[in-house]
């Protein structure tokens, strides 16, 4: 069973690559959102993964907000909603070959934490994209979690959404670590939950809407591995 999830996981992490490669051709050449989305699809496709959705997408939402467990969390997300989509991620990912192209090209956001200079950048992104009527998209726990506990949220997505006073919808996606994880050799393909939570707008008034939102994400993963 191990080896036929290793040889799965060298198929599933080609087809991987050769999406990003679809996705740096077609950016020149097809509006934004398309070339993503079209490769998104195309490794969803290709190595039969699903999805089963609960709770609506709120046509509204300025930003989502996602856990995090797989390399494949952004392709899961990017086949769910039609929405134009800029993510944000740590500034080392755009330092990586052939990877940070395929975030820079769609002009996705980079964050250098521990840095006010990065912050002031940050905060000047996010309003560009939202002029663009684009969807800030992150997952706040900055890092994949190992397990089904979610790691402390980081405070950029509360800043960033004070900020602009958006609209906020979270997603919980369950157990995609049991799909596919890079560092363990592993794929198989499953059917993956995906929750939409209801939106709210962010309030600076509130301290603690962050840490309010990991607790409520995390009671509703927990709730949904019960149903599995």
């Amino acid at each position: 069973m191990k080896i036929l999830a290793r040889i799965s996981w060298a198929y599933a992490t080609l087809i991987i690559f050769t999406g990003l490669t679809f996705s740096i051709i077609m950016y020149p050449i097809v509006p934004r959102p398309y070339a993503r989305k079209i490769a998104a699809w195309f490794i969803r496709l290709s190595i039969f993964f699903s999805t089963t959705i609960t709770g609506k997408e709120d046509p509204d939402a300025q930003m989502f907000l996602v856990n995090h467990q797989s390399d494949l969390d952004i392709g899961i997300i990017e086949t769910i909603t039609n929405k134009d989509i800029t993510w944000v991620a740590k500034k080392a990912l755009f330092e990586v070959p052939f990877f940070g192209l395929a975030m820079s090209m769609p002009e996705d956001i980079e964050v250098e934490r521990e840095s006010k200079t990065s912050l002031i950048k940050l905060l000047r992104a996010a309003k560009d994209r939202l002029k663009k009527k684009r969807v800030i998209t992150m997952f706040p726990e900055g890092t994949r979690s190992r397990g089904a506990k979610m790691l402390p949220f980081k405070s950029g997505a509360k800043v960033i959404a004070d900020q602009n006073k958006l609209k906020v919808q979270a997603i919980v996606l369950v157990e995609t670590a049991k799909c596919y994880n890079i560092k363990r050799f592993y794929y198989v393909p499953r059917n993956i939950k995906v929750i939409f939570l209801d939106s709210f707008v962010a309030n600076k008034d509130d301290p603690d809407w962050l840490h309010k939102l990991r607790e409520t994400m995390q009671q509703v993963y927990n709730d949904a591995l019960k149903e599995i």
